[in-house]
């Protein structure tokens, strides 16, 4: 029998393709709230982000999340991400 693959997720800023338990979840809830999911089980559309500080920097710069989440992600959104990310 073989073994079981782990899934893989692409970070959203350097599109490098890491083990999904390596990267953290951003997730945008049905009711349009953008936030950290560390447990990677909340409902809504997700997008992952590695361990890199500057992938976070490129991904709040370039305005990442508007295109992945395809609404509009307000700077204080941004804000609250990029404090829950440095703090994690």
């Amino acid at each position: 029998m073989m073994p079981k693959q782990t899934p893989k997720r692409m970070c959203v800023a350097c599109r490098g393709l890491f083990d999904k338990g390596e990267l953290t979840r951003i997730v945008r809830t049905p009711e349009g709230n953008v936030l950290l999911d560390p447990t990677g089980k909340k409902a809504g559309r997700g997008a992952y982000l590695c361990g890199n500080p500057d992938c976070l920097k490129k991904c709040v710069k370039g305005k990442i999340l508007n295109k992945v989440f395809k609404t509009i992600v307000s700077e204080d959104d941004y804000d609250r991400l990029a404090e829950s990310y440095e703090s994690k």
